[in-house]
């Protein structure tokens, strides 16, 4: 080892980054928080991973349902009425 050593270039910041993925903050209710740490736990998973995965199922699930739905009248109406009226 050196007895002294040079980090004037260093830049803070994770070593190896993860393609595709961001680093935020997040407040979230300390229960939720509690119940994935303890299910991810149970299944050998990172909670956050978990987390990860809940979400993207939801956004997936969201398009489906906005996709499936069926053009009623009632709809139609509505978005004709939007779509007309100005004010």
């Amino acid at each position: 080892m050196r007895n002294e050593y040079d980090f004037s270039k260093a830049k803070r910041g994770a070593i190896i980054k993860s393609p595709g993925k961001t680093r935020i903050t997040i407040m979230l209710d300390r229960d939720l928080i509690e119940y994935f740490r303890a299910r991810a736990e149970a299944e050998g998973i990172g909670y956050q991973t978990m987390v990860n995965a809940v979400l993207r199922d939801a956004v997936v699930n969201a398009n489906k349902t906005a996709k499936d739905k069926p053009l009623t009248v009632a709809t139609l109406r509505k978005v004709l009425r939007e779509v007309l009226d100005p004010s």
